[in-house]
């Protein structure tokens, strides 16, 4: 039976590989070094070295925690916006994913 962090350390690899912009990777990275993040936050940050709309980071963040289960999401009240924070249990399933440019891309983001 395949484990849990497998699965997700598969799911991770994928959503990496098919990364033609570096996008992915770069929301990656902001998430190592924030650990918690709003969309608005993450679009600040990735907008300063990509071309990249809102909806666009959006989107790529819905779909990590859906799909990839590495994100957890918060939201105080209904007036408040979801921060979204990196579940502490896969951030080194995530290093070793991310590794060969997590330092280059997260520099250069922040």
């Amino acid at each position: 039976m395949v484990s849990i962090r497998t699965k997700i350390t598969s799911r991770v690899e994928k959503f990496i590989e098919v990364d033609a912009t570096g996008y992915r990777r770069a929301i990656l990275c902001i998430f190592i070094k924030l650990k918690k993040a709003t969309i608005d936050e993450i679009h600040e940050k990735l907008s300063k070295k990509y071309n990249v709309t809102r909806n666009t980071v959006a989107s790529m963040v819905g779909y990590i925690h859906s799909k990839l289960g590495i994100l957890r999401s918060h939201k105080e009240s209904y007036k408040t916006p979801i921060v979204y924070s990196l579940r502490e249990e896969y951030l080194d399933l995530i290093l070793k994913v991310v590794t060969p440019q997590a330092k280059k891309s997260a520099e250069s983001v922040t």
